[in-house]
């Protein structure tokens, strides 16, 4: 009989290039008819192993999920970047490679993220989605987010609307 074990742990340099894997396949199933497809390329390019290994080492706070050993998904984590809601906490990143999708993976790594922010003391939440990325959006309210904001993004010129799911 053969176990395999589900880890999540904080992320380490030697785990910069399974994270650009992850972030480039996940991007790429995420946003592809979404983000226009040149802008699309220029995220995925800038960000491979080397730029997530000095995130890393900057101590960015990224977590990741290991099955078996092999990264399979990871999440970022720090301070609100939006002044204007008053959850301290937020959730920039999480993402699973696409074959470790739908299987509560997100949600354990999720619940991983929620505790590292309040174990540094912040509290509340805060996590912004893609309105046209209704998977993010199923996922986030099926976690029991509240949908209090809206904002743009731009990508080659075009305009998208993202929402602020919040957690208290």
């Amino acid at each position: 009989m053969n176990t395999v074990t589900i880890d999540i742990r904080r992320a380490e340099p030697r785990d910069a290039q399974a994270i650009a894997d992850v972030h480039h396949q996940a991007w790429r199933g995420a946003y592809a008819g979404i983000i226009p497809h040149r802008a699309l390329n220029a995220m995925i390019s800038r960000r491979g192993g080397e730029w997530w290994a000095n995130a890393i080492r900057r101590s960015a706070t990224v977590l990741v999920v290991e099955i078996g050993g092999k990264v399979a998904g990871y999440t970022t984590v720090g301070r609100n970047r939006a002044r204007e809601l008053p959850q301290q906490g937020e959730i920039y990143e999480l993402y699973l490679r696409p074959e470790y999708q739908g299987v509560g993976l997100g949600s354990r790594l999720f619940a991983a993220a929620r505790q590292k922010l309040a174990d540094h003391g912040l509290k509340g939440m805060v996590v912004w989605a893609l309105e046209d990325n209704t998977n993010a959006l199923s996922f986030y309210a099926g976690a029991g987010g509240r949908d209090v904001a809206e904002g743009v993004e731009v990508f080659d010129q075009k305009a998208l609307k993202k929402v602020a799911f919040v957690w208290d």
